[in-house]
């Protein structure tokens, strides 16, 4: 008999992403039941099952799904969710016909998002993240990469970072922080790409590394911001402190950067809006997962990622809401994976699992977390809807009604209307909560 502290019954399904342990590609079991001990998933299975091999502990926690589908926590594999400032002037720029990368050489872009965050400090980057990451987990994200990049100094790069490490203590989203401070050359720096990435290996890295406050390393992969050459050589250095590579590549122009991800061996390269179908071939080889950010796609109203020829070749793909102040202003995994269906023709099957267990491996976290089977984490969402199907088939709303991270509930059904934030909330979320403070000294 296995003990249990957490039983979940009353579930119209249960959607595993685990095949071996139910129906189909992803695991479905009808009337499913799943029991934890510790924060952790002991057994999952049918729930006329249940009473003969799953025992209650004293005090164990019964929650009753009232035929809600039960499904994975969403693994967001890729966001840029900690900055200052706001850019919706940019978005009317755009509706106008600007380009992205004339916005950017005009002065805006990524730039503009590096002034408001430089000139912030670390407890105000924290306080204008958390109500962002309160919505990611209201909509089912349980599991969170962060990047920094919008510092572009030794300091300001490290007090990003630092808000991560925060962010992580105050609230139950699972972040895991990546070094992108090669996201852009500043100003400073202008004409001088080489030297900035000497700053970033040379510098920026080794303090990084000191204070253990990065697990991957990115690098901008694109025509005006960094060469193949240059990304190389910051991925490698950022190999040698042990941090592993998910990139950008090949979001604007073909530049070759899913070749490069493919050559180093990296989790994932992202964006991939121009990659070679050849270059994802070799990804698939080398064990890489294609992380695609409809979203951005979306916002900018480029066109999508092929992402049928892409799964083609057999890779891995995932989907990430690349959420940031620019290019992608939406945290909602949800919608990600409509767009998947509707504009990147990818089955419902895959754009969830691209959410979830590949999204778990396009940070190389599979044997924590993106799907529930005995042993990983029992990070748990339960969905009101007649079934899985209809989480990207209804789009536009927010189905999630319950959340649970280590087997604990950490966003209850009815606590507030997470998918309709008010207008305080809403400035929040876009950074415009309050002014921007003069500057403070930089982090120890």
């Amino acid at each position: 008999m296995i003990s249990a502290d957490l039983i979940v019954t009353n579930l119209a399904e249960l959607v595993t992403c685990e095949p071996a342990l139910g129906e189909g590609p992803l695991g479905v079991i009808t009337r499913g039941a799943i029991a934890a001990a510790g924060g952790r998933i002991v057994w999952v299975g049918p729930e006329s099952r249940l009473a003969a091999e799953v025992g209650a502990v004293p005090g164990a926690q019964r929650i009753d799904g009232r035929g809600a589908v039960g499904l994975p926590g969403f693994v967001d594999s890729h966001t840029h969710a900690i900055f200052a400032g706001s850019r919706e002037e940019e978005y009317a720029l755009r509706a106008r016909g600007a380009s992205y990368q004339e916005i950017a050489a005009a002065g805006g872009g990524i730039l503009s998002t590096v002034r408001a965050t430089r000139a912030a400090s670390r407890d105000d980057l924290v306080e204008l993240a958390l109500p962002r990451l309160a919505t990611v987990l209201a909509h089912g994200t349980t599991t969170i990469e962060i990047k920094s990049g919008y510092g572009l100094t030794t300091a300001d790069e490290l007090k990003m970072l630092a808000a991560a490490r925060r962010l992580a203590e105050l609230q139950p989203v699972e972040v895991h922080p990546t070094f992108c401070g090669a996201h852009e050359v500043p100003p400073e720096f202008k004409g001088r790409t080489d030297a900035y990435v000497d700053l970033v290996v040379d510098e920026m890295l080794p303090a990084v590394a000191e204070r253990t406050l990065a697990e991957y390393v990115d690098v901008f992969c694109e025509e005006g911001v960094f060469s193949t050459t240059q990304a190389r050589r910051v991925l490698d250095a950022g190999a040698s402190y042990g941090l592993r590579a998910k990139f950008h590549a090949d979001e604007f122009v073909t530049l070759g950067g899913a070749e490069l991800a493919a050559e180093l061996h990296a989790l994932s390269a992202d964006h991939l809006l121009k990659a070679r179908v050849e270059d994802v071939a070799k990804m698939k080889e080398a064990g890489v997962t294609a992380a695609l950010l409809p979203g951005t796609a979306f916002f900018l109203g480029l066109p999508y990622a092929p992402a049928r020829k892409f799964l083609e070749t057999g890779v891995r793909v995932a989907l990430a809401s690349d959420f940031n102040p620019g290019s992608s202003m939406g945290p909602n995994l949800q919608l990600v994976m409509t767009m998947a269906v509707s504009q990147m023709k990818m089955s419902p099957e895959e754009a969830l699992l691209g959410v979830t267990l590949h999204g778990a491996c396009a940070m190389g976290l599979e044997q924590e977390v993106g799907s529930l089977r005995p042993g990983k984490q029992c990070d748990l969402l339960l969905a009101d809807v007649p079934n899985w199907r209809d989480l990207s088939y209804i789009y536009g709303v927010n189905h999630v009604t319950r959340v649970l991270k280590r087997g604990k509930v950490v966003h209850p059904s009815g606590e507030r209307r997470s998918d309709m934030p008010n207008a305080a909330e809403s400035r929040l979320v876009s950074g415009q909560a309050r002014s921007v403070p003069a500057p403070r000294p930089p982090l120890p």
